[in-house]
Formats: C-alpha cells, structure tokens, sequence
C-alpha cells in the first residue's frame, strides 16, 4: 500500500519540484531537514510560481490602459527597454538551456510588454507605427533565436540588461516625478514585479549558478523598488493636475 501511495506522489514531484535522490532523501528516508534538498524544492516551487504568476502579472496594466482608452503617464522608452531585457533574458536561458521554472516567466511577461508597447503606440495616435513594431519584434526574435545568432551576442545581449533595466526605470521614475503623478501605471502589475524580482534573485543562484542572471535580478529589484516607492508617494495624485514647478 505505502508503495502504491508513493507511485503518484513521486510522479508528481520528480523531475517537476525535486530530482530522485532528492525525494528519496525527503520521502523514503524521511530527512525532512535535508537543506540541500529543501533549497531545490523551495527554489522550484517559487520558480514555478512566480513563472504562473506572471501570465496575470502584467494584465491589470493592460486592462488599465484598455478601460481609460489612455496610456498616459506610461513612458514608452521605459516599456522598450524593458522588452528588451525581458527578450535577453529569455533568449539567453533557452541557449543555455536553463530549467523553464527559472525564467518561465520571462516569456509570459515579455508577450504581455509587447502588447503594452502597441497599445501605447496605438493610443498615442501611431497605431501602424504600433503593427510595424510588432512585426519588426517578431522577425528580430526569430533571428535571435535561430543558429545564425553567436553565443557571444547572446551573451552580450543579456550582460546589456543591466544599463536596459536601470534606464528604463529611471526614465518611468522621470516621467512620474515631471507629471507629479503615476497615471494609467497599474499598482498591481508594479508591486507584483517587485515581489517575482526579489524572489528571482534566489531562484537565479540555486537553480542557475549564473551570477548575469543573479546581477541582472538584483539590480531589477532596486530599480522595481523605487517605481513601487512612487506609487505609494503619488498614491492620492490624479491624472490631469500636473506637478507645480
């Protein structure tokens, strides 16, 4: 019976949360305090959570634009810059074939920016400007990924989103200060980045070893802090009452 109780257990766990010596370790000679081991489960299951996560995470700031049919107070230079450190992300994991829980994410969250970057373009009153954007991505993307890009552009590409995350922050964080307020930015969509960069950082050492990918998380969450640390500050602004010289 124990054996046949095990079977989907062990299904369920191994490769997805623990390898098999792992569970072994956990479930069969009952080490619960096995750290190596728990680091690894941790360390998948927040993976694995934050990569669920991030199919909503941006969503909230879509609808937002969507319902005041207004990207105002959104800097698209911002939003670019994050597009391509979301893009170096993703394309420098699958070539070094990281595991998905470790940058899952970044695919979910980079089709969502895209769709951002088009609405911004699409209400600032330059949609086919906006369809020529995404279909330059698209191609630019293919490339990317394709065997005709060298590992020491992608390489380059990812070690670039460190300037990328913190310019495009520091951009939003400028055009939140000259409005005097945070506009049609989404609350939710900015304290949940902050909270999957910060548990990102771990995630990145423990499943990864890459100290790009760890750097790259760290810098992202001061810079996700601040923009966090606006929305409280701008909390009660209004859109329309533009900041007093």
């Amino acid at each position: 019976m124990a054996a046949e109780a095990d079977g989907p257990l062990k299904r369920a766990l191994v490769p997805l949360l623990l390898p098999e010596e792992c569970y072994d370790q956990i479930f069969v000679q009952w080490d619960l305090l096995h750290v190596p081991c728990l680091k690894i489960l941790l360390s998948k299951g927040l993976g694995l959570g934050i990569v669920a996560g991030s199919l909503l995470v941006k969503l909230p700031q879509v609808f937002k634009i969507l319902r005041a049919k207004s990207a105002e107070g959104l800097s698209l230079q911002s939003v670019m810059l994050e597009l391509m450190a979301l893009t170096g992300t993703m394309v420098y994991s699958i070539t070094n074939n990281f595991p998905f829980s470790s940058w899952g994410e970044a695919l979910f969250l980079m089709l969502q920016t895209v769709t951002i970057c088009f609405l911004v373009l699409h209400y600032g009153g330059q949609t086919v400007k906006g369809v020529t954007f995404l279909t330059c991505y698209a191609l630019a993307l293919l490339l990317l990924l394709s065997p005709l890009t060298p590992l020491a552009l992608i390489t380059l590409l990812q070690a670039s989103n460190v300037p990328a995350v913190v310019v495009g922050r520091l951009l939003q964080a400028a055009t939140n200060y000259r409005n005097g307020h945070t506009g049609q930015l989404s609350a939710v969509t900015v304290f949940l980045l902050f909270g999957g960069s910060l548990a990102r950082i771990f995630t990145s050492i423990q499943e990864t070893g890459d100290p790009l990918m760890a750097g790259t998380f760290m810098v992202s969450s001061l810079c996700n802090g601040l923009i966090a640390a606006q929305l409280l500050f701008y909390w009660d602004a209004k859109p329309g009452r533009e900041k007093k010289e």
